[in-house]
């Protein structure tokens, strides 16, 4: 146990990315719509804040956590790995990256974990430039807050979000998703559940349809989407379709969710917006009954 943990740490920061995993993993972040009305990717610091660092080669904190993961065949136990934190008078960041342990399948783990230890480093790096980009205009106020949540934990599927919300005057938030079935070792996405494309058109058509009736329901609830006799002000950013790889997940009862970015579909007053796809809708279009039921 001792010397397979101490070949996880050393391979966290080694241990190449596949491009097919690593597309799956990203391709949500890849793919987000902000626009006009959406804040800028945040991404800097003051150079002049200390950076809080902890990290498998660094934190006495996660040595005791890795020391304590019970042997393989046991719960998965998602943990912090690395942590970045600091502030000023005008910023801060505070940003916490997951790792995975005990998933049975430790080239996917360790994947997954340079993963998330490779895109919080670039969040990071990014709100650095912005801080410096902010002083030379002549400073400003930024504010950037990235961690994690356990959504779904059953004896089949693990499902991590991983968040972001970034601040300057207002805030936005971002999400990602992913869903690991824990037994057969794989990243699920959106496509491997369905038969074929079909599913985008009968998906999209569901949430413009969920869109219209929380819009009829409570006035204050405000899509960009279509609605019969009503003259969009900006046409072309109304709701169409999902993406091929739209961000989503699976709930613990077995419910697939697609999920939007703040300010995707929406005002930001919104906040991020998911819409719950009745199982009916989409049964003839799965490959099985396997993850959504």
């Amino acid at each position: 146990m001792h010397d397979k943990l101490n070949r996880m740490k050393e391979q966290y920061e080694s241990t190449p990315i596949p491009d097919e995993l690593s597309s799956i993993v990203n391709k949500t972040i890849a793919t987000r719509r902000r626009k006009n009305r959406a804040l800028p990717w945040i991404a800097s610091v003051a150079a002049a804040c200390a950076l809080l660092f902890a990290g498998v080669n660094a934190s006495p904190a996660f040595a005791k956590a890795m020391s304590d993961v019970p042997v393989l065949g046991e719960i998965v136990k998602v943990m912090t790995i690395r942590e970045y934190a600091e502030q000023d008078d005008n910023t801060a960041v505070h940003i916490e990256t997951p790792g995975i342990s005990n998933l049975g399948n430790t080239e996917l783990e360790q994947t997954l974990n340079n993963k998330y230890l490779e895109e919080n480093k670039k969040l990071y790096e990014n709100f650095k430039d912005e801080v410096a980009q902010l002083n030379q205009e002549g400073g400003g106020h930024l504010s950037l807050d990235s961690g994690y949540e356990v959504v779904t934990d059953n004896e089949q599927l693990l499902t991590l979000l991983r968040y972001v919300v970034e601040s300057a005057g207002g805030s936005a938030e971002s999400r990602q998703y992913d869903t690991i079935d824990k037994i057969n070792h794989l990243v699920i996405t959106l496509p491997s559940l369905f038969k074929d494309d079909s599913y985008i058109q009968v998906i999209s058509d569901n949430i413009k349809e969920q869109m219209r009736q929380q819009m009829q329901d409570n006035p204050d609830n405000i899509y960009w989407v279509e609605q019969p006799g009503v003259e969009p002000e900006l046409p072309e950013d109304l709701f169409q379709t999902i993406d091929k790889d739209q961000n989503f997940y699976i709930s613990p009862s077995g419910k697939l969710v697609i999920s939007f970015n703040e300010y995707d579909v929406a005002p930001g007053y919104m906040g991020v917006v998911e819409f719950t796809i009745p199982t009916e809708v989409i049964q003839d279009l799965l490959v099985s009954n396997e993850y959504i039921r």
